[in-house]
């Protein structure tokens, strides 16, 4: 069999879990988990987003905002049902019955929605404001705005890259981290032309140009791009703006990911550099365990032998699967 060298976009995309992996294509999606028994436990389930058949979806730098809301709410739902399986059998806290009581069988998704809520202002609190904070202590040294926008950005990212490191100390988020590269190696065996086994998954790579983690980062090198030009003088005005101008970036970001996971070209592969780079952080790599996990997730919601036929023209034999 000629491999293939050319990556082609095959449409799929996950995340990792707690001990396992999430994949979606198109409107379903598929948690695969490894349950504290050893068995594997897969949840296929339907998704349509929360603008599903709005003719904003098909709006550039607009869709993106509801893209990035779906991945926010898709990624909550799965690792709620990947740590349902490794929660403590104990009592009952007063927080708890006092949610039950509120809000009876609406209460685990209320409870999620506000740990989703206060994430995202925490998330904003970091890496939005904490950065111009600290930026605006060298106002008295630093006369340039022009300056001035690009230490704010650099210092954005260095916290960002610190968050990475400190949280990688913890032993379950190293976990996590290799269930993410599990998920990134499906995919890139995938869209190499490769057949799904243990075997090919484990020598694929574990970098991927359409990652959160490179995400994360377009939005931080946006935002140094727009704050550059966009200015107010009002200090409060100045964190206003960065909160209301988050959607923007979004938009921004998320056409630049969509265009690198469809593109090869040589500037593709130029601004994808310092994410893939990044997420030499957050993916490790994973054992032949998790892969049959991150597989199992793949298998329910994706054809891949279709796919390697539509793509690449060449039928999987079933010989080709023994490890």
């Amino acid at each position: 069999m000629k491999k293939k060298k050319i990556m082609k976009y095959s449409g799929i995309g996950g995340q990792a879990v707690l001990e396992g992996v999430m994949m979606k294509n198109k409107d379903q999606y598929a948690v695969a988990v490894r349950k504290p028994n050893g068995e594997i436990e897969v949840e296929v389930e339907h998704y349509a987003g929360i603008m599903h058949g709005s003719k904003l979806l098909d709006i550039p730098f607009v869709r993106g905002i509801f893209q990035f809301a779906d991945s926010l709410v898709l990624g909550m739902r799965s690792l709620n049902y990947s740590s349902s399986f490794y929660e403590d059998e104990g009592e009952e806290t007063a927080t708890d019955k006092a949610f039950q009581k509120m809000f009876k069988d609406k209460a685990d998704k209320v409870f999620s929605a506000i740990v989703m809520i206060i994430s995202v202002v925490l998330a904003i609190g970091i890496f939005m404001v904490l950065p111009y904070y600290i930026t605006s202590l060298f106002e008295d040294y630093v006369r340039s705005d022009s300056f001035m926008a690009i230490i704010e950005g650099l210092v954005r990212i260095a916290i960002f890259v610190l968050y990475v490191l400190s949280i990688s100390l913890m032993k379950d988020i190293r976990r996590l981290y290799r269930y993410h590269g599990a998920e990134h190696k499906c995919i890139s065996c995938i869209e190499k032309g490769r057949p799904l086994t243990v075997g090919n998954v484990m020598k694929s790579s574990r970098q991927h140009k359409r990652c959160g983690t490179s995400f994360i980062l377009f939005v931080m090198l946006v935002s140094i791009v727009l704050f550059f030009f966009i200015r107010v003088d009002n200090p409060v005005y100045r964190v206003l703006l960065r909160i209301a101008l988050i959607p923007v970036i979004a938009g921004i970001s998320y056409e630049i990911i969509r265009l690198a996971g469809r593109s090869n070209n040589i500037l593709v592969r130029i601004i994808s550099a310092p994410g893939l780079l990044l997420q030499k952080l957050t993916t490790r790599e994973p054992d032949e365990a998790m892969v049959e996990v991150a597989i199992a997730a793949v298998e329910a919601v994706f054809d891949w032998k279709a796919y390697l036929y539509e793509a690449f023209g060449y039928e999987v034999d079933d010989s080709w699967l023994e490890d």
